[in-house]
């Protein structure tokens, strides 16, 4: 039996450090950042997409996706967005669905949780795709000051914020959050907390399965 999480919060948030944490307590992690960035190299699906979308001029000198050329492409406003969503996205979430078959068909005894680590898996409309959603969240300027921390120039990281859905329709579609202001500490504590929780569902989604009469497990406390 396999449960389904999708992974998201926004940008610096701390989704990829909480999604270490589970994977080294046993989840299945797939991160859709790095398949999109598979997606992107010359012969790739994504690639040939992107180029007959925009044309060559998203391309670097030695044929790679210039990603920020792309982005001041793709990224002036929510329609442009779209476009580039529309083209992704199903890629990426067939690619997903192939390494989640493939668990199940190597290990088909096995119960574990898999999780996909997704920066816009709501804005993608992908929630129905999961059993659970996960967010993590932290306070708009812990954000920006941890993405000016990485390097990143603290007016861009403003606009990716204000691209990305808003705090409250995140934490409101969530099933579990976690927190994350105040350091690792709090973060690995969080990322425990809901942990527990999803072993929970799982041996509840097991229980379902083993019993179609049983009512639907309803949506948790988070």
């Amino acid at each position: 039996m396999i449960l389904r999480v999708g992974l998201t919060g926004g940008i610096a948030s701390g989704k990829s450090t909480a999604g270490r944490t589970l994977a080294g307590l046993g989840c299945v992690i797939i991160d859709a950042d790095a398949i999109v960035a598979r997606l992107y190299r010359p012969g790739e699906a994504g690639y040939e997409a992107l180029l007959r979308a925009y044309g060559r001029e998203i391309l670097r000198a030695d044929g790679e996706i210039d990603r920020p050329k792309l982005a001041s492409i793709a990224f002036v406003d929510n329609e442009s967005a779209k476009k580039l969503n529309a083209l992704i996205h199903p890629l990426v979430i067939a690619e997903e669905e192939g390494v989640i078959s493939a668990e199940a068909e190597r290990f088909p005894d096995r119960d574990r949780i898999v999780v996909v680590e997704a920066t816009l898996l709501l804005e993608s409309g992908g929630k129905q795709r999961y059993d659970r959603i996960v967010v993590v969240d932290s306070e708009p300027a812990v954000q920006i000051d941890r993405a000016v921390a990485r390097g990143m120039n603290r007016q861009d990281a403003e606009r990716r914020m204000a691209r990305q859905m808003s705090r409250q329709e995140r934490r409101r579609q969530a099933d579990y959050i976690i927190e994350n202001n105040a350091g690792v500490g709090e973060l690995e504590s969080e990322t425990m907390r809901v942990y527990q929780k999803l072993q929970q569902d799982l041996a509840q989604k097991k229980s379902a399965a083993g019993n179609p009469a049983a009512p639907r497990t309803k949506k948790p406390e988070s």
